[in-house]
């Protein structure tokens, strides 16, 4: 084979791509970047992206592909024809071997350039002795990155495609723009032992049956020092637990799914916080609601009612087992509800539910149905769809989003409870939340599935004021505004969740700081990002299995393992 197909090192080439993260873990990267042209890398444009991965074997590249996947969806092909394989994809990851990359494969990669597809090589070495590039036009179309062939190796080049690592070595380098998966190297922290504390905890929460199984995530300075799963999705031991599990989020959907959307809005001057329910909703204006500020809605001081058990007033027939053209909003597996219930009997029942004076901090799942519909009227588009577009694809969220059975495998989703009351199934992939499903799925408040992955990059980019992968996404001013503390009567943020002044709350830890921020879930689960330490917790659990129980609160699981958290940070420092 040829040496030198594509391109030399450019003399004084040294490309950085925009450093929007303070990211202050580093590990011994030793990928080498050649004609990184037009500063393809690392990756942007997550959403417009169709990738396709070609490897000689799947099983020799596991570790390179699976690395792949921790940034966005990606298709994985073998190297025999795949020039047809990769018609329909923008963005080729070709990884080889020297021996591997032979005419053919260098044929189709040509050919793939002159289809206007991106073409990314890895070209990777067993020795020292074959550590060279692969060129042979000075100013080829392609991209060629040469790293060693290790399993380390392998993620580092994963990661330095997406920028989970920064390229250094060479003369073309790059920075770090996203979440970096390298366990804690290099962090400065005791992860033996802190790993250790938690293993405790997690492992006492499942033996005395506080929840199932668990999925506990560590983020610090963009690095991920901690991903460990624990125990099973059910008591019966059948499905272990992974980090990869789709988690019903409860009550985080409030903070990722529809208060994302109103930050939009609000920084586009879409919708203004200080105007009224009456002014953006027509049903509002002639209700005892029409009065009632977003702003106040937002903290949880509209003076709604804390709950409406819509579940208590269905009549007979509202609800059936299997659908007919009256019942096609499915809430379960044989469960089905009258079409347009939420928009004829639950949004009107909620506009004409009482209030009280606004300005006393009282929660309300209220509060965040009232600003879906805001959302909704304002954008004219579904949130579930919104979030997608805006977000959760560029973000690189791949398993984040509402009504998950239609995209993923039941056994990819950790179960819920046992319901024997309402809709008399075990709820897999299916909202835990009553009125949530009777709204078909998806709530402002509730709705929202995800894995403990997809929400560290959420946290990622709050923690970075707007900023990931080398794209804004928000202001930070937007984040700095929504995120502190707004309210005179609580602590709370607008749609966010918050450290607790009160000592003895020790609220989410005792050891947590004022710049804390995040939500906690109905379900057992949290995540909580904390400024002050370049830090993101995440806690996913199913403690509503098999019925709902307050172990998971009575044993203080989550707020313990924060404390863990903290003391080895500590530890650090002294």
């Amino acid at each position: 084979m040829k040496k030198g197909f594509f391109g030399v090192l450019f003399a004084g080439l040294f490309c950085i791509g925009p450093l929007f993260a303070q990211y202050k873990s580093t590990i011994k990267n030793e990928t080498i970047l050649y004609n990184n042209i037009d500063q393809l890398l690392p990756l942007t444009g997550l959403d417009q992206r169709r990738i396709a991965v070609v490897v000689p074997n799947a099983e020799k590249y596991t570790a390179f592909i699976s690395q792949l996947a921790r940034y966005t969806n990606t298709t994985v092909f073998d190297f025999s024809k795949f020039d047809e394989d990769i018609k329909y994809y923008n963005t080729i990851i070709v990884a080889g071997k020297e021996d591997d990359l032979d005419a053919d494969c260098l044929a189709q990669l040509k050919q793939a350039v002159l289809n206007n597809k991106k073409v990314v090589l890895c070209h990777f070495f067993e020795h020292e002795g074959s550590k060279k590039a692969v060129s042979e036009h000075p100013k080829s179309d392609l991209i060629e990155l040469l790293a060693p062939f290790t399993a380390v190796g392998q993620r580092n080049a994963a990661m330095s495609i997406f920028g989970g690592v920064a390229i250094t070595d060479g003369n073309v380098k790059t920075a770090q723009t996203r979440l970096q998966y390298s366990s804690g190297e290099n962090s400065g922290l005791n992860l033996g032992k802190l790993t250790k504390k938690i293993d405790a905890i997690a492992l006492e929460a499942i033996e005395k049956q506080a929840t199932p199984g668990l999925v506990v995530m560590v983020i610090k300075d963009g690095q991920v020092l901690l991903e460990k799963s624990y125990g099973y999705h059910t008591y019966t031991k059948a499905v272990p637990t992974k980090t990869s599990d789709i988690f019903d989020l409860a009550s985080i959907s409030k903070i990722a799914g529809t208060t994302p959307v109103i930050m939009r809005l609000t920084e586009r001057n879409i919708i203004n916080l200080d105007s009224t329910m009456g002014h953006y909703l027509w049903q509002a204006k002639y209700t005892n609601k029409k009065d009632i500020k977003l702003r106040a809605v937002m903290l949880h001081e509209a003076g709604f009612t804390p709950f409406i058990p819509f579940y208590k007033y269905l009549k007979a027939g509202d609800v059936i087992a299997n659908p007919d053209q009256q019942h096609q909003v499915k809430m379960a597996d044989n469960s089905y509800i009258l079409n347009h219930y939420y928009r004829d009997v639950m949004w009107p029942e909620m506009l004409k539910s009482p209030v009280k004076p606004t300005g006393n901090y009282v929660y309300s799942d209220i509060s965040m149905y009232v600003m879906k519909e805001v959302a909704e009227h304002q954008t004219a588009e579904p949130l579930q769809d919104y979030v997608q577009e805006n977000f959760y694809k560029p973000l690189g969220m791949t398993h984040a989003g509402y009504l998950p059975r239609e995209r993923f495998a039941k056994e990819q989703i950790v179960p819920t409870e046992q319901d024997t009351s309402f809709r008399k199934i075990l709820l897999e992939g299916y909202v835990h939340d009553q009125g949530a499903a009777m709204a078909g799925g998806i709530a402002g408040h509730a709705g929202l599935f995800a894995t403990a992955n997809d929400l560290a990059i959420y946290g990622q980019l709050l923690l970075n004021r707007g900023e990931y992968g080398g794209e804004r996404y928000f202001k930070a001013e937007t984040i700095d505004q929504f995120t502190s503390k707004q309210s005179a009567s609580s602590r709370r943020g607008l749609g966010f969740d918050r450290w607790d002044p009160n000592p003895k709350n020790e609220y989410p830890s005792k050891l947590a700081n004022s710049t804390v921020f995040g939500h906690t879930g109905y379900t057992g689960t949290c995540i909580w990002v904390d400024p002050q330490n370049q830090l993101v917790y995440i806690f996913l659990s199913n403690r509503v299995h098999p019925q709902v129980s307050t172990k998971l609160y009575d044993l203080n699981i989550r707020s313990r393992i924060q404390d863990t958290i903290y003391e080895i940070i500590n530890e650090a420092k002294k």
